[in-house]
């Protein structure tokens, strides 16, 4: 068989995927045990993957089920917990001395919070821990998660502390190779390294601006009792001023603090600056924005997870910083669980895993409860429990509720994250072929030619929708796309770049990332209407960074130290 039609054959999962979740509107627990199937047999039949391989790599894909798993539970139970506590309570009442709009409260809640998390714990947590907060807010489920997905965009290269970058490209590059050709022309790594990561920045920046404004347009067009552009167009100036507000400290964060803080830096700037100016009417609309009333809404934008938002009875109401405290405190363990060396130790010391799984080299799996954002979740819960002065019935319901959320979400990704895993790891074969997932990207370049830096972001965000993650995609691409820009005698650093921004953009349509999402507000079978709805920024993103980066290489000639020296392999 041809590598062309190997490319294309690498491809049909994912357009099954695509045709069942999307154009036929398949809920994810039919859909994906189809597609883990056909994914199966294709790395047994043309990629001559052995049978041990491909069972080794669907237990893998379990251990890392169980990980998302984990950190959907924490997310859950955190709610829940508030819900009982009657945070949940104040916490809306809270908005209405910020502002009751809807609008504002996806700009503070969704964006400038969600991209905090993002920062300070990447893993799909953003949209696992806003989402059911806006359903607790007065979101539709689907509004919430469509939303929610759509902040794992802009900070995720900057996310977990950077491991994107850290991790992803710098593990995705042959450094020991580039840093050889570098010494020779007088540079380094290190100076190679910050022209990949601060062009990451700068690109994502420009981006960014407009995903506040996009995120209100489609919740007005979408959600709204109008289904209006108007509306959310009527928000501009102070959505933008609200982009401004987070990308310009992000932006130069990456310039020059490097690639662990960016996406932190920038939310609690934004915050720092957008919530006195909400407060303030500065730049907002005379008109207030709200949904129409609940029973009103269709359906399909239901979850089946009850907030009721009312205090508990008999119970003191909580103040609104006592409320938002168990936030705070997230936000406080995350980072000093990724910072500090020795608490990071501590955590990550507990650990259950299996090294390569059935003597598969490179197959392995690892479980770190305590470390994952669902250890730490629980932690908050625990702090929690004593901060509002809870009942144990009350914890015990919140631990109830959350635990039977997590059936649903469990069916559906024993089958997408093994699917996965084969893709990724079908470059040990008989064959001696590529991983599918490098195979698609080489179709991709070898079909467009000059212009491939156009493609470089699809190509990252192709990666990121089989992965469900920036980090991997980037391990898995980034000396694809390196080896691509040497043959072109382009910038290296300028399309890995391209690669790890398209990447992040690509988290917005990761079909385990949308179910993760979609199980915190009850909202599994319906990912298809969720990814119908993403896919706009999602081309947004990409059209737009693919357009700089044509510019950047063709216009304004960016170039690098290692433009013209042999391609490192």
């Amino acid at each position: 068989m041809s590598q062309t039609l190997l490319s294309i054959l690498a491809f049909v999962p994912l357009v099954l995927a695509g045709v069942l979740l999307i154009g036929f509107r398949w809920p994810a627990k039919y859909a994906m045990p189809l597609v883990f199937v056909l994914t199966a047999l294709i790395g047994l039949l043309a990629w001559d993957m052995t049978f041990n391989r491909v069972l080794a790599s669907t237990l893998q894909g379990l251990i890392l089920t169980a990980a998302i798993l984990w950190i959907i539970f924490g997310a859950i139970l955190l709610l829940n917990t508030l819900k009982h506590s009657g945070g949940i309570a104040s916490i809306r009442r809270g908005f209405a001395n910020v502002s009751p709009d809807k609008r504002v409260q996806v700009l503070i809640v969704a964006w400038l919070f969600g991209c905090f998390i993002e920062g300070a714990s990447g893993f799909g947590t953003p949209a696992a821990v806003a989402a059911p907060l806006l359903v607790a807010l007065g979101f539709p489920a689907l509004t919430a998660v469509v939303l929610g997905m759509m902040v794992q965009s802009t900070p995720v290269s900057f996310g977990a502390v950077g491991t994107p970058i850290l991790v992803g490209v710098a593990g995705g590059l042959d450094q020991a190779t580039l840093g050889g050709q570098l010494a020779t022309v007088g540079s380094s790594w290190e100076v190679f390294f910050h022209l990949i990561f601060s062009r990451v920045a700068i690109i994502h920046a420009l981006c960014g601006i407009l995903m506040p404004l996009i995120m209100i347009c489609i919740m007005t067009r979408f959600f709204g009792r109008n289904r209006s552009w108007s509306e959310g167009l009527a928000m501009a100036p102070f959505a933008i001023f609200t982009g401004l507000a987070f990308v310009i400290p992000y932006a130069a964060a990456g310039v020059f603090l490097g690639p662990e803080f960016p996406s932190m830096i920038g939310a609690l700037v934004g915050l720092a600056i957008v919530v006195p100016a909400a407060k303030a009417g500065f730049l907002l609309p005379k008109s207030s924005w709200d949904f129409a009333p609940a029973s009103e809404w269709p359906v399909e934008w239901m979850g089946k997870i009850e907030m009721k938002i009312d205090d508990v009875a008999g119970r003191t109401p909580i103040s609104v910083p006592m409320a938002w405290a168990p936030y705070l405190l997230l936000a406080i363990f995350l980072v000093m669980s990724r910072v500090f060396p020795q608490l990071k130790a501590a955590l990550m010391s507990v650990s259950f895993g299996w090294k390569d799984i059935l003597g598969e080299t490179g197959v392995s799996g690892t479980l770190e409860p305590l470390y994952l954002p669902g250890g730490i979740l629980c932690m908050v819960v625990l702090v929690t429990f004593f901060l509002h002065r809870m009942k144990a019935a009350e914890l015990g319901a919140a631990i109830s509720e959350s635990s039977k959320t997590l059936l649903g979400a469990g069916f559906v990704l024993i089958f997408t994250i093994p699917m996965v895993r084969i893709l990724i790891n079908s470059g040990v074969n008989g064959s001696d072929l590529v991983s599918m997932p490098v195979a698609m990207a080489q179709l991709v370049a070898n079909s467009v030619g000059s212009v491939y830096p156009f493609f470089s972001p699809a190509v990252g965000a192709l990666g990121a929708f089989i992965a469900g993650s920036n980090t991997v995609s980037n391990l898995m691409l980034s000396q694809f796309q390196y080896n691509t820009a040497s043959l072109l005698g382009i910038s290296g650093a300028l399309m890995v770049a391209l690669q790890s921004v398209g990447a992040a953009a690509g988290n917005m349509i990761a079909i385990h990332n949308v179910v993760a999402a979609s199980a915190t507000v009850g909202l599994l079978g319906r990912e298809g209407i969720t990814l119908r709805k993403t896919m706009l920024p999602t081309l947004y993103y990409l059209v737009l960074a693919g357009s700089i980066g044509l510019i950047g290489f063709y216009v304004m000639g960016i170039s690098d130290p290692l433009v013209g020296v042999a391609t490192a392999r």
